[in-house]
C-alpha cells in the first residue's frame, strides 16, 4: 500500500483548517442552534473552500471567504427547510398517553418466556413464522417438513400461548 502524496495546495489547506478550525467552528455555531448542525455546516463550507482553493487569489482573506461560504450555505439550508410547526392561538388537545414502555417490555418478556416453554419444534415454527416473518412454505422448506405440518404445529402453539396463565394476565 502506498502513501498518498500531498500536494502543496493540500498541505496549505490542511494547515489552514488546523490553524483556523476552532475559530470557524465558533462562527458556525453562531449560525445554528445545534452544535452537530454547526459541525456539518463547517464541514460543508470547508469542502466548498477546498474545491475553490486554487481559484482563491488572496489566501490572506480566507477567513472572510469561509465565513461568507458558511453564511451562504446556512441560508440555502434555511430556504430548503420544510416547516413542520405552525403558530396557533390555542394548544391542540392532548392525546391519551401511549402504553408504558416498561409494561410493554414486561409483556414481551412474558411472551418470550411462554414461547420458550413450547416444545422445540413448535417454538422454531412460531419464531420463523412470526418473528422472522417467513411464509408457511419457507418455514416448511427450512425445517424439512410439509406445509400442513407447519400449519397444524403453529396452530397448536398459538392455542397454548393464548391459554398460557402468565400471558392471560396481560
Amino acid at each position: 500500500m502506498t502513501t498518498p502524496v500531498c500536494t502543496s495546495a493540500q498541505q496549505q489547506f490542511t494547515s489552514y483548517v488546523q490553524d483556523r478550525g476552532p475559530v470557524l467552528l465558533r462562527t458556525a455555531r453562531s449560525l445554528t442552534a445545534n452544535p452537530c448542525d454547526a459541525e456539518d455546516l463547517l464541514q460543508t463550507a470547508l469542502a466548498k473552500t477546498y474545491l475553490a482553493w486554487d481559484r482563491i487569489a488572496d489566501h490572506g482573506a480566507l477567513d472572510g471567504y469561509v465565513r461568507r461560504t458558511l453564511v451562504n450555505t446556512r441560508t440555502s439550508q434555511w430556504r430548503k427547510r420544510r416547516l413542520d410547526e405552525f403558530v396557533c392561538e390555542e394548544l391542540p388537545e392532548s392525546t391519551e398517553p401511549g402504553p408504558d414502555p416498561a409494561e410493554r417490555q414486561a409483556q414481551r418478556d412474558a411472551l418470550w418466556t411462554a414461547i420458550a416453554r413450547l416444545p422445540a419444534r413448535q417454538r422454531a415454527m412460531v419464531v420463523l413464522r412470526y418473528y422472522e416473518d417467513l411464509t408457511e412454505v419457507q418455514t416448511a422448506q427450512l425445517l424439512g417438513v410439509s406445509v400442513g405440518t407447519v400449519k397444524s404445529s403453529v396452530s397448536r402453539a398459538l392455542v397454548k400461548l393464548r391459554t398460557d396463565p402468565e400471558l392471560l394476565a396481560w
